[in-house]
């Protein structure tokens, strides 16, 4: 049996240039100056902390990594485990708190003394949720804290989106994708831009190991390759 080297869960580092816009613009464009190096000119407490929240797969994860990778931001996961990542330091620029929803009752903790630090000696903040603030089941003072400045929702992407990114996607490859391939896809796998994109290469591994062009019967026998895999494990 063929073993895929689809591998979805793989720590890949995450860009904003990788990240498929939709209808985030207005909150993307924020974030890109609140990191750049002009954003001393952002004086104002509120200016300096973000909330994003929205659906699973809407995209929060993949900004909050990719502003820790493109700056010197400290990202933090939540639930954490590490006890000394919620320490201010004058020397980290900016502060990145993922899932504030799934920290633990001593991180919400941390995480509120963390606001206070930062307003009151500089940097930036931006922390990430399912739901926004005032429906966190978190401290009252964290969730005060979480509601402080600007929130945004991040909207995931419609199937129509998600089929022209893909599109996009393998047109700057040089793929050619038979028609039906894409909403087949989207249809019958894993509905986040980040599976799918693994999905897309993929494709195009298995078309050249088989010779075979990219057609809607390429596409379900790599995906029943796929759930033979899954059944293996």
């Amino acid at each position: 049996m063929r073993q895929l080297t689809l591998d979805i869960t793989a720590d890949e580092p995450q860009t904003l240039a990788t990240f498929v816009v939709g209808q985030n613009q207005e909150a993307l464009q924020f974030l890109q100056r609140l990191v750049a190096p002009s954003a001393k000119s952002l004086t104002a407490p509120g200016d300096r902390f973000v909330y994003l929240w929205g659906q699973a797969g809407a995209g929060k994860s993949h900004v909050l990594q990719a502003l820790a990778s493109s700056t010197s931001a400290r990202l933090i996961h939540g639930p954490n485990n590490d006890a000394g990542a919620f320490i201010f330091s004058p020397d980290v620029a900016g502060y990145l708190i993922d899932n504030c929803d799934k920290l633990s009752a001593g991180d919400q903790i941390e995480a509120f003394n963390l606001f206070n630090q930062i307003r009151e000696h500089g940097g930036w903040l931006v922390t990430s949720g399912e739901l926004p603030p005032s429906e966190l089941s978190v401290r009252e003072d964290l969730r005060t804290r979480l509601g402080w400045g600007l929130i945004y929702q991040l909207h995931g992407l419609s199937d129509e989106e998600k089929i022209a990114a893909l599109t996009h996607a393998a047109q700057a490859r040089g793929l050619h994708l038979s028609s039906g391939v894409l909403p087949y896809l989207i249809t019958h796998f894993r509905r986040d831009m980040r599976s799918l994109s693994a999905m897309l290469d993929e494709l195009d591994r298995y078309s050249l190991e088989t010779q075979r062009p990219i057609t809607l019967p390429l596409l379900r026998s790599l995906l029943q390759l796929e759930s033979e895999d899954k059944q293996s494990l």
